[in-house]
């Protein structure tokens, strides 16, 4: 009995030392990061136009009066990847007033600006959408692009699983110049000013310049990047495939910080999802379905949460709070500063893109083809569509326009502009008539 008690406790002791040198041993893998100087497999080609002033053609007929005032630039709508519009509150959809199919299913909502939809497909598709009849403006063909293009004034730029990322001429569709680095880019450019940022699989993180293409710095994050960049005044954040948040200055990518996360003693964790940030705090899921909310000045960790089953989905914010989805079916309300679950929907099917806040409402779709509106206080099923699939899509200020499982959908809204006109319209209407038929009754005499 006693000797097997000591071989017992040996098997411990081993099992703990060999636990104990896997945890140093991986503990010296991580990567500090720098920057790339030598920007080896990078390579450049510029159309002699490239850097000619870009004006939107003014051929009459060639694009409807634009209604839609307020652009969606980039993935999650603004450079810190919120995935809202909190001000922007037209109620539920009422009526689409077209559709139009793509032929490849749509992984990331489009882009809007001045009355053009852009879209990716995985299928290699880049689309220009008109918003007004989802007709097509231009198109050209490539690699897959699991990814949202980024508008970038008169400029579109373009990722794709070539290792290429491409700015055409937004209006036509003109190929302006082409940069090609070593590893795939699912990542959905961004553009601030006269620069853009993309993250690539071979573990960079770019700066190019958005004219020429030119790049202005590249650091080496020694992670696979999968994930886009988000942006909060002079600080750019992004997440690795292992299980690094880099913090960096914008201007040079001096590193302000880095934090490593484990998923347990053996394993860090694994980033997918694009880190989305309020300024204050960062908030991202893990390939496991873990949840962290960071502090954006120092890196420390101020909450984590779980989801069941794997988490890929960019967090969208607002109204104080952090809205996430999992691979378990439920749609979870997060309040901001703690953590705490302020409400848990399941959708009876795996989130996979990340939601879109509108007003009060939050727009989630799941893989099993559903899509739905929910009240941000608390959760209420409002309004829900037979299609889904992946990423639900984007907001303006007069129109929902929905990507699901390879259609592009534009819809009216309760309190769409146009249809509060419409019912102002038929008010007067009906009271004209009326007053027109207490005349024509009206005794003689």
């Amino acid at each position: 009995m006693r000797r097997r008690i000591l071989v017992i406790t040996a098997v411990v002791v081993l099992l703990i030392l060999g636990a104990a040198v896997a945890v140093f041993l991986k503990s010296r893998d991580r990567p500090a990061g720098k920057l790339d100087t030598k920007l080896k497999g990078v390579s450049a080609s510029v159309a002699t136009n490239a850097t000619a002033p870009i004006k939107r053609p003014k051929k009459k007929g060639q694009y409807h009066v634009v209604d839609d005032k307020d652009c969606w630039n980039n993935f999650g709508g603004d450079p810190q990847r919120t995935l809202s519009r909190p001000g922007i509150d037209i109620g539920l959809p009422l009526r689409h007033f077209w559709v139009t199919g793509l032929r490849s299913y749509i992984e990331y909502p489009p882009s809007y600006c001045g009355g053009i939809l852009y879209v990716n497909t995985f299928g290699g598709r880049t689309v220009a959408l008109n918003s007004h009849n989802g007709h097509i403006v231009w198109q050209r063909f490539g690699a897959r692009k699991p990814s949202t293009p980024a508008i970038a004034g008169p400029r579109l730029l373009v990722s794709s699983h070539d290792g290429r990322v491409t700015a055409y001429n937004r209006f036509n569709g003109q190929l302006l110049w082409t940069l090609k680095v070593a590893g795939k880019v699912e990542s959905s450019p961004v553009a601030i000013g006269r620069v853009a940022y993309f993250g690539a699989t071979d573990g960079r993180l770019f700066a190019v310049y958005v004219r020429t293409g030119r790049i202005k710095w590249a650091y080496n994050t020694g992670g696979r990047i999968n994930s886009s960049p988000s942006i909060f005044r002079n600080r750019i954040f992004i997440t690795t495939y292992a299980g690094s948040i880099f913090c960096l200055r914008l201007s040079d990518a001096h590193k302000i910080w880095s934090t490593y996360l484990r998923r347990n003693v053996l394993q860090y964790e694994s980033f997918y999802a694009s880190p989305s940030t309020d300024g204050r705090r960062i908030f991202t899921i893990s390939r496991s379905g873990d949840i962290f909310a960071l502090s954006a000045s120092s890196g420390h960790v101020i909450w984590k949460a779980h989801v069941g089953g794997y988490g890929y989905s960019t967090p969208a914010i607002a109204h104080g709070r952090v809205f996430i989805g999992g691979f378990d079916g439920g749609l979870r309300a997060f309040r901001a500063s703690d953590g705490k679950v302020l409400w848990n929907r399941n959708l009876g099917g795996r989130i996979l893109g990340g939601s879109f806040v509108a007003g009060n409402l939050v727009f989630t779709a799941t893989l099993e083809e559903k899509t739905f509106a929910m009240r941000v206080s608390d959760g209420k099923i409002l309004w829900h569509l037979n299609i889904g699939k992946y990423s639900p899509g984007i907001v303006t200020e007069r129109h929902y326009f929905f990507t699901l499982n390879g259609i592009v959908m534009a819809w009216h809204a309760r309190r769409s502009p146009q249809i509060l006109a419409e019912l102002r319209a038929k008010r007067r209407h009906a009271a004209t008539k009326s007053a027109k038929r207490r005349v024509t009754t009206a005794p003689k005499g």
